[in-house]
């Protein structure tokens, strides 16, 4: 099945795990899509070797220290080369753009993300951060814009499969998740655990930031958010299940009773191929699934004693305003803090319970109390990481 004409993608963030295996997608699919911008924080080496073999329009390296070293290598290519932040929100708005591809990780994602929606862009979302931090306020955004979000996340991707042809009442979202590397460790364990077994996810290939949410379960609480504003439903009928296999992306239980799955093997290249070609389905080159050599498929009910992060999360959307904000840059804070050996595993979800207590809640908080409110959480975290660390 062929799409009707090149989609022309800008991809932020193209140096992640996400963004590669976007342009793997790509590259599969050269007569069905296009790259028009490309961006990248700090990997300025792979951003140009990206951007040889893509050829886009555009480039923004954020950093703007590695300005110079980008412009050497593009321009004699005829690629423009921007740098810094205010760059990739314009570039976003270029008109030849169809799709935003939102790689992006952590909360430096919401400007470009606003700044594509405002300019009517289809979202292929992947920053889940954007929607943890404002989802009551980018939601209706997106529909005032008639900027559709598509989501990237795999368990997202499963559900909005799920939901495809369906005029039936959604009654409950059942939001999967492998568990992570501790899912059978003893609650001693879990909060001694050294860089390196968090970093050791037995599923999936991620980058560090997100495979350490994934260690604590805080992947899962941003998830149950996101899942929260893009379909529409309340807290309470989101319940997260803990599926080692990795083999069912989510569910989704309708108002007679019934169940519907996406399954596949574990690879991000198909949501990311899906949030990009939709709504038609095209060829992946992927390994299929083999049901005899499965075997079985297990389930159980997430611990959120050895995993408390994933109980902030439950109780910051239950309270709403700005708590999802506060909790989000308490964690991001506290993720790095822990990547660089300054703090304990063990110490991640306390810093986020401190930031909930510390932080002012806003109730219905506006943009820019979003973003002063995200400034104060990670003041407030750094502050007690400083401590902690001496």
């Amino acid at each position: 099945m062929e799409l009707q004409s090149k989609r022309h993608v800008a991809i932020l963030g193209s140096t992640g795990s996400i963004g590669t295996q976007a342009l793997d997608v790509i590259g599969q699919h050269p007569d069905l899509f296009e790259v028009e911008l490309l961006t990248a924080y700090n990997n300025s080496r792979l951003l140009i070797e990206q951007a040889r073999k893509f050829n886009p329009a555009a480039v923004v390296i954020c950093n703007e220290d590695l300005y110079d070293e980008v412009f050497a290598a593009l321009d004699p290519l005829d690629i423009h080369v921007f740098a810094g932040i205010d760059s990739v929100c314009e570039l976003v708005k270029a008109p030849q753009t169809d799709i935003v591809l939102t790689a992006m990780v952590g909360f430096s994602g919401l400007r470009p993300t606003i700044a594509a929606i405002r300019a009517g862009k289809a979202i292929a979302l992947a920053n889940k951060e954007t929607l943890v931090a404002a989802g009551a306020l980018i939601m209706p955004m997106a529909r005032r814009f008639g900027a559709p979000i598509l989501p990237v996340d795999s368990e997202h991707s499963a559900i909005f499969q799920c939901l495809q042809g369906e005029h039936a009442r959604l009654e409950k979202i059942l939001l999967t998740g492998s568990g992570g590397p501790f899912l059978h460790s003893s609650r001693e364990a879990i909060a001694a655990a050294t860089r390196e077994e968090a970093l050791n996810h037995p599923r999936w290939k991620m980058g560090a930031k997100v495979t350490i949410d994934s260690a604590s379960l805080m992947n899962k609480g941003l998830e149950l958010i996101e899942a929260r504003w893009l379909f529409n439903v309340e807290p309470k009928d989101i319940e997260v299940v803990i599926h080692p296999q990795s083999i069912i992306h989510s569910m989704v239980q309708f108002s007679d009773g019934c169940v519907m799955a996406q399954l596949s093997q574990p690879d991000m290249r198909l949501p990311i191929q899906y949030a990009l070609s939709y709504p038609r389905r095209i060829d992946l080159n992927t390994r299929r699934l083999d049901f005899a050599e499965l075997g079985s498929l297990t389930f159980e009910k997430p611990d959120l004693e050895r995993f408390p992060c994933l109980g902030l999360a439950y109780e910051a959307l239950e309270k709403g305003g700005n708590a999802t904000c506060i909790m989000n840059g308490a964690n991001e804070v506290a993720v790095a803090a822990f990547l660089e050996g300054r703090i304990r595993f063990a110490e991640i979800p306390e810093i986020i319970s401190t930031a909930l207590a510390q932080c002012e809640f806003v109730a219905e908080p506006d943009l820019e109390q979003i973003y002063s409110t995200d400034f104060e959480a990670k003041r407030l975290a750094a502050e007690m990481v400083e401590r902690k660390t001496h």
